[in-house]
């Protein structure tokens, strides 16, 4: 284990769909930050959401 984090097992369909949001440009507004180390598209919307109250 590289990171020594435990991995993540998303489901296809929710990999696809946030993938596609990704591809429309969807979360654009999100920072960087808040992809790193999460697994569905929605962990990274709690994150960035996380993020930005531990910035105010």
């Amino acid at each position: 284990v590289f990171t020594g984090s435990p991995g993540k097992l998303v489901d296809l369909a929710d990999t696809i769909k946030g993938f596609k949001g990704l591809c429309a440009g969807d979360y654009d507004h999100l920072p960087e930050a808040a992809f790193y180390m999460v697994g569905g598209i929605e962990e990274a919307v709690e994150k960035a959401q996380r993020l930005a109250a531990e910035a105010a």
